[in-house]
């Protein structure tokens, strides 16, 4: 998870070198939910989708999460909802959602402004697409890359993953899930929809995600990763 866990502030839209600093600082010790940006508590090859994933992995992080969760310093979680915490939920890990993809990297398409749950833009460059299958159908994901913190130590190689699926509503949150990842070394990556995990602002309206654009909202009932947060 990275700069959508940002808290809206119009102070920070209008200085955007203020607004880069606050992001690290947020995203480093506010928004401490373990998928983000490659940061020191974060092994850069978790979040490479070539790499694949286990069942004990995505178990134990999962349970590093939840723990986070219940310190009232970390967690990003209301006063009221901390209280009566005790876990997140999720579908069981499934090798079903473990699926090849082709990476085809879209190298000359422009930046534009991606909206978000608030009156904040987030500037991003659609870095690549995902074509696989999943459960008989041909699939495309776009991949995208922020404009502004690409350049900054630690983050270059982090893609951004927003997509909605048929599970929304009904299991998981409405406005969709994300997934992190790298930039792949080849064309090929392992898409793991096992880590797929709510914004932030699921838990604190205080906090601008990103909308998943219509291209990214798939026609299947993705039944893996994080499910909606009931209060």
């Amino acid at each position: 998870m990275y700069y959508f866990c940002l808290e809206n502030s119009t102070a920070l839209k209008q200085i955007p070198s203020l607004c880069l600093s606050v992001v690290l600082f947020i995203f480093l010790f506010a928004c401490n939910d373990g998928k983000r940006y490659h940061d020191k508590q974060t092994d850069r090859a978790d979040l490479n989708m070539e790499k694949g994933t286990s069942a004990q992995s995505v178990m134990e992080r999962r349970k590093e999460k939840d723990k986070r969760f219940r310190d009232p310093a970390l967690s990003p979680l209301k006063t009221e909802d901390l209280s009566d915490f005790e876990g997140l939920s999720y579908y069981e890990v499934d090798s079903a959602y473990i699926v090849p993809a082709v990476f085809e990297r879209t190298p000359d398409t422009d930046p534009f402004y991606m909206p978000t749950t608030t009156d904040r833009y987030s500037r991003e460059k659609l870095y690549g697409k995902l074509h696989f299958q999943l459960q008989g159908k041909d699939l495309t994901l776009n991949l995208y890359q922020n404009e502004e913190l690409k350049n900054t130590e630690g983050y270059e190689n982090y893609l951004f993953l927003p997509f909605a699926d048929l599970t929304n509503t009904t299991e998981t949150y409405a406005g969709g899930r994300y997934l992190d990842m790298s930039i792949p070394e080849g064309d090929t990556v392992m898409l793991d929809f096992n880590r797929a995990y709510n914004p932030l602002c699921v838990y604190n309206e205080k906090f601008s995600c990103p909308l998943v654009p219509q291209s990214n909202m798939l026609n299947v009932a993705v039944e893996a990763g994080e499910k909606r947060f009931e209060k």
